[in-house]
C-alpha cells in the first residue's frame, strides 16, 4: 500500500459513495486508476466493505458497549469462534493488559443488552467479563 492507496482510503472513509470521477480529480490521477486500485485494494481485503454511517440521534435507542474478557488458559480460539455466534458482537479485539479481549456490544435496546451479557457470560472459557456502555460520542 503507497501513499495513493492512504489517501483514496481516507477520501473513502470520509464518504465511501464519493464517485470514481470526483476521488480522480481530488488525487489527480485518472478515473481508471481510482477504481483499479479500489478493486485491488478490495481483492486483498484491505477494503472489507463499504458502509452507512447516520447521525447519532438516528439511533437514539442503540445500546452500545465494550465488554472486557478474561480468557481461561489457552482457550481463546473457541472463545473468540463463539463470540462471533452472537448477533451483539459487532467486533472483537485482541489485546494486552489485564483483559484478553475487548469485544464491541450493538444491541437495540436495554433488555437485548442484558440477555446478550448474559449470554456472553455462559462462553466456555470466559473467566471475568467488565463491561462499559457508551454514552456519547464526542
Amino acid at each position: 500500500m503507497d501513499e495513493l492507496d492512504r489517501k483514496l482510503l481516507a477520501l473513502l472513509r470520509a464518504d465511501s459513495r464519493t464517485p470514481a470521477a470526483v476521488l480522480a480529480e481530488r488525487l489527480k490521477v485518472s478515473r481508471g486508476t481510482v477504481q483499479n486500485r479500489i478493486a485491488r485494494m478490495q481483492a486483498q481485503g484491505a477494503i472489507q466493505a463499504f458502509t452507512v454511517r447516520t447521525r447519532p440521534e438516528m439511533e437514539a435507542q442503540r445500546v452500545r458497549a465494550m465488554m472486557s474478557i478474561a480468557i481461561e488458559g489457552e482457550r481463546s480460539a473457541a472463545v473468540i469462534r463463539a463470540l462471533k455466534g452472537f448477533p451483539a458482537v459487532d467486533r472483537i479485539y485482541t489485546t494486552n493488559g489485564r483483559w484478553d479481549l475487548i469485544a464491541e456490544l450493538d444491541v437495540a435496546n436495554l433488555g437485548e443488552f442484558s440477555r446478550a451479557l448474559d449470554d456472553i457470560r455462559t462462553v466456555e472459557g470466559i473467566s471475568m467479563t467488565e463491561t462499559s456502555l457508551l454514552l456519547a460520542s464526542v
